[in-house]
């Protein structure tokens, strides 16, 4: 089984962006240890980042066929894009958001979901942590529907 990773704008600044609100983590090291839970889960990860909504939407396009779910943290698109959860839809492609923060603690204009209501599930709130947790779930998700 593949999984796809896909983060979205200014995840690439991980590590110095707002250690404060998203740890300090970076991004390369949140795919280096999400790498070793999918082998001991035994699936391949493939994982992407971009800050262009445009590139999320091509990559999710590319991967249909390709992955079997997606672990996604789309970062401020996550409260603005229905082009990217059409993108999910449009393709069948099952996924589960992750977010570092808790989005429903946050400003106002956060604290919706334009993905949730297609996502088999959200992990937010649990920092780098979280990842795994969404991987783990996601792979159990897509193990239980076989």
């Amino acid at each position: 089984m593949i999984v796809g990773l896909l983060n979205g704008p200014n995840l690439n600044l991980l590590g110095t962006r707002e250690p404060s609100i998203y740890g300090t983590a970076t991004l390369p090291e949140i795919v280096a240890q999400l790498n070793t839970v999918a082998v001991s889960l035994g699936v391949e990860l493939r994982d992407a980042q971009s800050n262009s909504e445009g590139d999320l939407i091509d990559q999710v396009h590319a991967w249909r066929g390709e992955v079997s779910g997606v672990v996604i943290n789309a970062g401020a698109y996550t409260h603005t894009s229905l082009a990217l959860r059409d993108a999910f839809t449009a393709t069948s492609l099952p996924f589960v958001e992750v977010h570092l923060s808790n989005i429903h603690a946050r400003e106002p204009e956060r604290r919706h979901s334009m993905l949730a209501s297609a996502a088999i599930g959200m992990v937010c709130g649990l920092g780098a942590e979280g990842y795994e947790y969404a991987l783990r779930g996601l792979v159990r998700a897509l193990r239980a529907r076989t």
